[in-house]
Order: structure tokens, then C-alpha cells, then sequence
């Protein structure tokens, strides 16, 4: 058993272009708006929010569903946007108060060196939106704390394995890596991990939601075997966007999502 939850990040549109989220609903980052199966919040220029952990995948689409059609209704005026990055405008960007420009709250940690990801450089005009999924119930509460910092990090290893290099095929962004979410980027979290190499992609689409699911559930069978990525291989197909990869030729996942 295994829970799941998720905290994606949400660009949106106003007259079909595009708008900054900033104070369009109440909550931050250090105090969520709570709502039905979950919580809402602005996050920069983008409108972020959280679903309360799953223990299946159709209580996950449920939360998500549920969360996604409170927060549209939250903003009526407004057009969720399946973008994963965009350029801010510099005439736009002067207009819009510094505290919305503000980018990455901590860091992340790189599940390969176990260094902290570097923070990406809110002076800059590229913003990206990422689609973080919350993990727990993989450890025994009462395990040593080292045997725990360990097994999360062998859990975000194989997260590349069985789910981040997947995302490359129905992710064809190309910006949003500059910024940050790298292979192995991650948080530990007293419930268990925080996976954030992916974007948002994944939640505007159905078929591809559940993928994510199931391949999280084999990522998490698969830390009970006793599995560990012992290849580069997946980092360097993430960090590379190596679409073309033999990796994904004649590949059975790869197909269900190509």
C-alpha cells in the first residue's frame, strides 16, 4: 500500500493571452486556501494547487477532478493553460509587483548526488509550471531515519526509471528544463518524497494520468524488490530530452503512451 497526492502548478489565459495568477484566489505557499479534497494557491504567476493523498487511482482522478473544477470556478473569467513554460513579456513584467516574480521557494535535492539543485533565477522572463506527485507510505514510520533518507532516494531513482523518462513522450517541452526539473529532482518529506522532475502535462489528459499512477505503483513495487537504478541511462535520457533514445524502440510502456 502506497499513497499518492500531487501539487501542480497552473498557468492561465485571460481574452486568449496569457495572464498572471497573482491574487486571482486566496492562499500561499505558507498557508493554503483548503477546499474539497484538498487546497489552492497562488504560486508566482502561476495558480497551484494540492489534493489530499490517494490510496488508488480512482480516488486520485477524483481529487484531482474535484480540486481542478473547484479552482475553475474559483477564476470563471480565466483559461486553464496546458503550456509548461512560458516567456514573460518585459513590458508585462515591469507591470507586475515583485513578489510575484519570485520563483522556487527552496530547493530541490538531486536524488543522484544528494546535492541541493541549483535555484532558478527569478530576474530572468522564462517561468515553467511543474506537476509534483507526493509519495508516502513506502517506510515504516518507526525505521531508522538514515534507512529512510535512503529508500526515498532509491524511490526517486526509480521514479525516472518508471515514470520520468516516460513523460518525454507526451511532454514535448523544451524550456521548462532550463529552469529546473532535472532527473532525480526531489524533496523528503516526513511522509515520504516529493517527485519533481516532471511538468504538468500529465493532468490534461486522462489516459496519461493513470499511466503516471500505474507506473508510480510499479516504481514503488519495484523499491520493495529490492530494485535500484544502477544506469545513467535515464538521467541523461531526462536531462537530454532524448526522445529518440533506443531506450523507447519496440519498448511496451513506451507504447501505451507514445
Amino acid at each position: 500500500m502506497f499513497t499518492i497526492g500531487a501539487d501542480p502548478e497552473i498557468f492561465v489565459s485571460k481574452g486568449g493571452k496569457f495572464v498572471s495568477a497573482y491574487n486571482l484566489v486566496p492562499g500561499t505557499k505558507e498557508k493554503p486556501f483548503k477546499v474539497e479534497k484538498g487546497a489552492v494557491q497562488v504560486d508566482g504567476v502561476a495558480l497551484e494547487f494540492n489534493i489530499d493523498p490517494a490510496t488508488n487511482y480512482e480516488q486520485f482522478q477524483d481529487h484531482l477532478d474535484t480540486v481542478m473544477r473547484t479552482l475553475q470556478e474559483m477564476v470563471p473569467e480565466h483559461v486553464f493553460l496546458e503550456d509548461a513554460s512560458v516567456y514573460l513579456d518585459p513590458e508585462y513584467r515591469a507591470s507586475l509587483p515583485p513578489e510575484s516574480l519570485e520563483i522556487g521557494c527552496s530547493p530541490s535535492l538531486n536524488a543522484y548526488t544528494e546535492d541541493a539543485d541549483e535555484s532558478p533565477d527569478g530576474n530572468g522572463d522564462l517561468r515553467a509550471v511543474g506537476g509534483h506527485l507526493h509519495i508516502g507510505g513506502f517506510f515504516d514510520p518507526d525505521e531508522d531515519e538514515m534507512v529512510k533518507w535512503s529508500r526515498s532516494l532509491r524511490l526517486i531513482r526509480l521514479m525516472d526509471k518508471y515514470v520520468g523518462v516516460y513523460s518525454l513522450l507526451w511532454d514535448k517541452d523544451e524550456l521548462r528544463r532550463k529552469i529546473y526539473g532535472a532527473a532525480g529532482s526531489c524533496r523528503i518529506k516526513s511522509f515520504g518524497v516529493e517527485y519533481r522532475t516532471m511538468s504538468n502535462k500529465w493532468l490534461f489528459d486522462k489516459k496519461i494520468t493513470k499511466f503516471v499512477y500505474d507506473q508510480t505503483a510499479e516504481a514503488v513495487a519495484a523499491l520493495h524488490r529490492g530494485e535500484d537504478v544502477e544506469s545513467e541511462m535515464y538521467r541523461e535520457i531526462i536531462n537530454s530530452s532524448l526522445r529518440d533514445h533506443d531506450f523507447f524502440k519496440g519498448n511496451p510502456v513506451a507504447a501505451k503512451v507514445a
